[in-house]
């Protein structure tokens, strides 16, 4: 799998074919006309008319034949496709419409999210940034996953290490989803940050070494998940089942602070124990 620099005008594109072949016509009330329907989804015809576009823009839009369409453009297919909110963000980013973040991506932990991270304890927490790369961790939270100091820098990044660290791949019960869910994140950060050459390089390489990344990133979702469940085998304690949440610092956006708690009692236990050794 070869991934470039995002290239918007043809992302765009092929993200507004994608998404108008995955609808289903008849949640708009159309009839299915299976036998007739050579494609799968909604026709152009079906998106320019609620649009209030023609169909040659929907083409040109779907062929990448026109310019960097402006915030109205963007607004009239966004309406007619229905995007989830993180959908409608990523068509923005790619149209260039949507505020953009920091020019360099942090790399390094600032002061003030890098002191919650202790201060959270017995909390496991961690600092990352857009690209999963771990900036800061807690003790707590290197018991619970595994000792970042003993990785080199490049494999300190949360994806890297569930889809190609040997300990961590077989770690999350529910890998299948941990997985999907990631491979959306990192496609929303690629458009949101078109011109960090070392997020574009890490998608190459998963996407090179990892039949499972090459297969869930050519379906182009879209998920910028805030908060959610994991279920972890851990190899001393067993089975921990955590609640997550990922807050971002106003002053910095480009940083996320994960914190977990225990789901249940047993998981509480669990990381009492952890804690303990």
């Amino acid at each position: 799998m070869t991934t470039t620099t995002v290239d918007t005008t043809h992302e765009l594109a092929a993200f507004l074919r994608t998404r108008r072949e995955r609808l289903d016509p008849l949640d708009f009330g159309l009839p299915s006309r299976r036998q007739s329907r050579r494609t799968p989804g909604l026709r152009r015809e079906e998106v320019a008319e609620p649009a209030g576009i023609s169909i040659d823009y929907v083409v040109w839009l779907e062929q990448a034949r026109g310019l960097r369409p402006s915030a109205d453009v963007v607004e009239a297919p966004a309406r007619a496709l229905r995007p989830a909110p993180d959908e409608r963000d990523y068509l923005f980013d790619l149209a260039r419409q949507r505020r953009r973040g920091a020019d360099k991506p942090a790399t390094t932990a600032t002061a003030p999210p890098a002191g919650l991270v202790a201060d959270l304890s017995p909390l496991p927490a961690m600092l990352m940034n857009h690209r999963y790369d771990i900036l800061a961790w807690s003790s707590e939270m290197a018991g619970l996953l595994l000792d970042f100091d003993t990785l080199p820098p490049k494999q300190r990044n949360a994806m890297w290490l569930c889809l190609l660290h040997p300990q961590i791949r077989e770690f999350y019960v529910d890998r299948d989803r941990v997985v999907r869910e990631g491979v959306a994140h990192l496609r929303a950060a690629w458009a949101a940050h078109p011109e960090d050459r070392a997020l574009t390089e890490l998608i190459a390489e998963f996407g090179t070494r990892n039949e499972e990344f090459a297969r869930l990133w050519a379906e182009r979702d879209i998920n910028v998940n805030g908060t959610g469940h994991k279920v972890l085998r851990h190899p001393e304690v067993g089975t921990i089942a955590v609640h997550f949440e990922v807050l971002v610092p106003l002053q910095d956006p480009d940083q996320r602070l994960m914190i977990c708690r225990a789901a249940d009692d047993e998981s509480r236990s669990a990381l009492d124990r952890l804690r303990g050794r």
